[in-house]
């Protein structure tokens, strides 16, 4: 009688542990993630334009130059350059929140293409505005920014590769010697058939940042203009069908979103991107406890989403852009090289190259700050030269495990300054040999490089190397393709270069912990076997 009762109570202890582990293990969330995939009642709410631009008879005259076409835009939207001459996008200066530096693309270093100054005409073709050719723009002149650039719909306006912002104006040959002809584009039909911005306008500069197409941020390519599902759940005309606005909201022509200042761990939750000030996140849409599977909402909070549900990046046609050495540039007789793939290892005018496909990010903990370089920053040769470094730490509760791609390169520093020198790359003029791509001579090249950028100079060159990283945070994958517990739970798992900061269960190992871990195992073992024997005499004395 009494064994009876012991073996009731102990079926009833045991089915109130297997409850206590389902609701564990299977506990349902109040803010599960929205189906993928556009609804109908998003598609019934998406608004439609009240102008038909093609009646206006101010934009049915031929334009000669895209400022004309930007003063009669003006005459309907009198603010509209005001507000984006408040811009990043304008003034490519950024304002860090947390001090007195001064950043912006205007100002900083990186390892690509390395520096605007004295190279204008070249990079400013990805600035939305016309005719920044050199340190003497106009930023006050309202006629000067390209209103087409972003709201072009038909996919035949583009800027001149070095054109200072301008579009060709005449059939134009480009890179010189390729027999590329870039014809103008008929600027009268562009005009009246302006609309909202669209993944291909904003991808014209972003996908092809660095120089080419997915070359520098790894997460952006244009394959996301129309990407399958696979490579963006979000962007996908099979997914959610998003475009870059429906996340990165504008607000008087202001496009929130910045790597410098991130939301690297969103504690707001669901807060759909509508101009509320408050930056896009994951959580945004999708909530603080999106999983069903209540286990996974609690790594929520020290791992980004972006770690599980972007297992690669450059997982569309292109590959990006990992390590470029610009010291051996300048070989004419070698011209240029492509690998297996066809993908160019070698150009005589920029150095050597290495690129990936489905690339795993490195992870590091991220609280959303950044360290960034500037023009006329010091470095220290002995130790690793970093561009820019993400912020963060375990011990820090703002700081999550964060996907990014590390990109690294070699370039030009001054070995008694120790700056990093500007080069002059791209010439003044068409008889410029100061520039090296006309002279291919570093000596001058970095010399008038640094003087235009108002910097000292020895006179003295050298090569380092150094390391920049850009966080991930596009190329979602579908639900099914996110990482499994495996990929970090396990012996050299993903972030086994953060096994010093943090204990992962099945990939850390500690000295006293996992021993006492087993031996635990094995009491309990023990008291199991002694308690069935023990249970097993009492039977047969009874």
């Amino acid at each position: 009688m009494r064994l009876r009762r012991l073996r009731r109570v102990g079926w009833v202890l045991l089915g109130s542990l297997a409850l206590l582990g389902a609701r564990w293990w299977v506990r349902p969330t109040p803010q599960a993630a929205p189906a993928s995939g556009a609804t109908p009642e998003r598609a019934a709410a998406e608004e439609t334009s009240t102008a038909d631009h093609t009646k206006f008879e101010i934009l049915q005259q031929p334009f000669r130059t895209g400022p004309e076409v930007t003063k009669a835009c003006l005459s309907c939207h009198t603010e509209a350059a005001k507000q984006v001459m408040a811009t990043t996008h304008w003034t490519w200066v950024y304002q860090p929140p947390t001090s007195n530096e001064v950043w912006g693309k205007r100002y900083d270093i990186n390892n690509f293409c390395v520096a605007i100054v004295s190279n204008w005409p070249r990079c400013t073709s990805c600035h939305v505005g016309y005719g920044w050719k050199d340190d003497s723009f106009d930023f006050d002149n309202e006629t000067a920014v390209d209103c087409l650039v972003c709201h072009d719909t038909t996919g035949t306006y583009k800027k001149f590769p070095a054109g200072a912002g301008h579009p060709a104006y005449e059939p134009k040959e480009f890179p010189p010697g390729s027999g590329k002809i870039w014809e103008p584009p008929d600027l009268s039909y562009v005009a009246q058939h302006v609309g909202r911005t669209s993944r291909r306008t904003c991808g014209a500069c972003h996908f092809y940042g660095g120089g080419g197409d997915g070359v520098k941020h790894g997460d952006m390519d244009s394959t996301l203009a129309e990407p399958p599902k696979d490579v963006d759940v979000h962007m996908s005309p099979e997914g959610a069908g998003l475009t870059c606005g429906d996340c990165h909201k504008p607000q008087a022509h202001a496009i929130p979103g910045s790597r410098y200042v991130m939301v690297a761990k969103d504690t707001h939750g669901k807060d759909l991107p509508e101009s509320d000030g408050f930056p896009t996140s994951c959580e945004s849409c999708h909530g603080l406890r999106p999983h069903e599977l209540g286990k996974l909402n609690d790594h929520v909070d020290r791992v980004a989403c972006q770690t599980c549900h972007i297992p690669a990046f450059a997982r569309g046609k292109r590959p990006t852009k990992l390590w470029w050495d610009w010291s051996v540039a300048g070989d004419k007789a070698r011209g240029k090289e492509t690998d297996e793939h066809g993908w160019e290892v070698y150009n005589y005018m920029k150095g050597e190259f290495r690129w990936g496909k489905n690339v795993v990010p490195v992870y590091r903990w991220f609280n959303g700050q950044m360290d960034v370089m500037t023009l006329g920053e010091r470095i220290d040769p002995d130790k690793p030269v970093y561009i820019n470094e993400p912020h963060g730490d375990a011990r820090d509760p703002n700081s999550r495990i964060y996907p990014f791609k590390e990109f690294r390169g070699k370039q030009g520093y001054d070995p008694e300054y120790k700056l990093l020198l500007v080069p002059h790359l791209f010439p003044f003029h068409p008889d410029d040999t100061t520039a090296f791509w006309k002279g291919f001579d570093w000596g001058p090249a970095f010399e008038v490089g640094m003087k235009t950028a108002g910097l000292p100079y020895s006179g003295r060159y050298d090569w380092i190397e150094t390391t920049m990283y850009w966080p991930i945070t596009h190329m979602v994958a579908p639900a099914e393709q996110a990482l499994k517990c495996q990929a970090c739970h396990t012996r050299q798992g993903r972030l086994a270069a953060l096994a010093e900061t943090i204990y992962i269960p099945a990939q850390s190992g500690h000295p006293w912990l996992d021993p006492i871990g087993w031996t635990l195992t094995g009491l309990t073992l023990l008291g199991v076997g002694i308690h069935a024997g023990l249970r097993m005499v009492g039977r047969r004395r009874s």
